[in-house]
């Protein structure tokens, strides 16, 4: 088993606004703190960059595709997993849950949750919500 606890910044350009539109998002994830059942990952990193179409409003629709995690021992890991998102207290909370289909760790179930500040309504009507940062959990089986 592994768990790794760390930080999660996103940017959006253009900036998230109320009328929903394509947004391009940017993802860079810090994994520390992992607890590896054999010792060997201390730590770990992912980014990505995709479109979603999202308002302020809008930001809980579904998503699935592969995410790579590159870990303190130099190799890597694709998850390919779905996921989404729910309005809690005022974050938001997202769960990505699925296997790992490629390199360590392979064939282990894994899931992550992200949990983000909800948007500020009020940079929605102005400029938009162009980053946000908070804390993830992956846990892989």
């Amino acid at each position: 088993m592994l768990q790794c606890q760390g930080t999660e910044s996103v940017a959006y350009s253009p900036g998230i606004t109320f009328p929903p539109r394509d947004v391009d998002v940017t993802t860079d994830g810090r994994l520390g703190s992992c607890v590896d059942g054999a010792g060997e990952v201390m730590s770990g990193a992912y980014g990505e960059r995709f479109t979603l179409h999202a308002g302020c409003n809008d930001l809980l629709g579904g998503f699935q595709g592969p995410r790579t995690f590159t870990w303190s021992t130099g190799d890597t890991g694709v998850v390919e997993a779905a996921g989404s998102s729910t309005a809690i207290a005022g974050q938001v909370v997202t769960t990505f849950t699925g296997t790992v289909v490629q390199g360590r760790f392979r064939g282990r179930p894994a899931a992550q949750v992200i949990v983000l500040p909800q948007p500020g309504l009020l940079r929605c009507p102005s400029t938009g919500v162009t980053d946000a940062t908070g804390t993830t959990t992956l846990t892989l089986v």
